[in-house]
């Protein structure tokens, strides 16, 4: 068994105000979960997608997953990994997570 990489949501909203261009956030919800409210930037691909648009997923910057709590994204990211992709990371706590601290959602 592996072990996935972890984020939580002061170092994704670091990463945010930093400007940094070295990641992708990407929204494993359903698409009526998204149009309730998401992290600006993000890009929404659903669960059960993952597997089919592993190739566009870049291999030469961070991949942060997130979803409501934090399981899907985390079921995501152990796929994602499995696949080779070395560079993903579960964003702990999902979209709850970061709304309860405070940060803004679109």
């Amino acid at each position: 068994m592996f072990q996935i990489n972890e984020m939580d949501v002061e170092q994704l909203d670091q990463l945010r105000q930093e400007g940094s261009q070295d990641y992708v956030l990407i929204d494993v919800r359903s698409p009526m979960e998204v149009q309730q409210g998401k992290i600006e930037g993000g890009e929404a691909i659903p669960l059960h997608l993952i597997p089919l648009k592993m190739a566009v997923l870049p291999r030469d910057k961070r991949v942060i997953f997130y979803c409501r709590t934090g399981a899907r994204s985390a079921q995501a990211c152990a796929f994602a990994t499995n696949q080779g992709l070395d560079n993903c990371y579960n964003l702990v706590g999902g979209i709850v997570a970061w709304v309860r601290s405070g940060k803004p959602i679109i």
